[in-house]
């Protein structure tokens, strides 16, 4: 049995008072000794959770136990060490950004791209009324991809609505979505479904299910994660590196953030790079009087804050006031 385990997975699922189930969860994790991030919403969870395995054990069985989020599929691997080293859990608006928060617009609960499993998405990915579509950010998909798929220029998940009008030309195929777990999708597919597009489907569980499951086949590089690991292997099948050092052009597949954390970029460097540049990603980065001390990873942790529920709620009932106090 390994030493530990990493948990990936979401739900969507209402939550009632998610600021204080937030506070009281990130205890529950702490009682159980586990480090990783989750996000709750009023939408639901997603999270990344890492221990030993009788705890990653106790903690799928308390979530499938709450009737709220027994449809929970978990990604589990392996690992040598804990793939975090604080814990948090925070509430936020949404469990992924997207800036698509009513429900009225999209709901993952109510309509989605049809759900693929790993084996489906494979056999379908090459057919020639097929578009493969990542709906990841620059950062994920420039170290790891779908051989021949489409990807979308943008920094941070809250730029796809902006995107839809580039994938027009495309809305007489057939749409896979992909992402790294899936929760992207839900709403990618959703909102894809309600600007018309008739055939969306998605890959459910993600690309780190497809892995596990159907081998990794024709995924190229690696899959961006976002915990310590930073990447992880997929393809077992027809393995391959495409990204290249951001200083050198040297093919490799390490992703770091920049030591200054002003830049804070995240790119790919080879090692004899990173130790060269100190982990940056310029010269002028690398002369920042904040520049943090890079230890060969390029990973850096951010100090948890507690969960600050009076805050929240404040900030929440002023971002959201009463239904009384707003006009139609």
């Amino acid at each position: 049995m390994a030493q530990y385990q990493t948990l990936l997975y979401y739900c969507y699922s209402p939550i009632e008072n998610a600021e204080q189930f937030a506070a009281d969860h990130l205890e529950f994790c702490r009682s159980l000794g586990l480090f990783g991030r989750i996000i709750v919403a009023d939408e639901g969870l997603n999270g990344t959770v890492s221990g030993t395995p009788e705890a990653c054990k106790a903690y799928m069985e308390a979530v499938y136990a709450d009737g709220r989020f027994n449809h929970t599929e978990f990604k589990i691997d392996d690992v040598e060490e804990p793939s975090f080293i604080k814990m948090h859990c925070r509430y936020k608006p949404e469990i992924v950004h997207s800036g698509l928060r009513d429900p009225k617009i999209i709901n993952p609960n109510e309509r989605t791209g049809v759900h693929l499993e790993p084996t489906e998405f494979m056999e379908m990915k090459d057919r020639d009324d097929v578009v493969i579509l990542d709906v990841r950010s620059n950062y994920e998909h420039s170290v790891g991809r779908f051989k021949n798929a489409v990807t979308l220029d943008i920094e941070n998940f809250r730029e796809f609505p902006e995107k839809i009008k580039e994938l027009e030309q495309y809305k007489d195929k057939k749409i896979l979505t992909y992402c790294t777990g899936g929760i992207k999708c839900e709403k990618a597919s959703a909102l894809l479904l309600k600007e018309g597009f008739e055939d969306v489907y998605q890959l459910h569980g993600g690309i780190i299910k497809y892995g596990k499951e159907a081998g990794g086949k024709d995924f190229e590089g690696q899959c961006y994660v976002f915990d310590n690991r930073v990447t992880v292997d997929v393809n077992a099948v027809n393995p391959s590196v495409i990204s290249t050092c951001k200083n050198c052009g040297t093919t490799t597949s390490k992703m770091i953030n920049c030591a200054n954390p002003d830049c804070n970029e995240h790119f790919t460097q080879c090692d004899a790079c990173g130790w060269e540049m100190d982990g940056c990603c310029s010269d002028t980065c690398k002369e920042h009087p904040r520049k943090r001390e890079y230890d060969g990873t390029g990973y850096y942790v951010k100090v948890p804050q507690p969960v600050n529920v009076e805050k929240i709620s404040k900030r929440k009932h002023k971002n959201f006031p009463p239904k009384e106090n707003v006009e139609a």
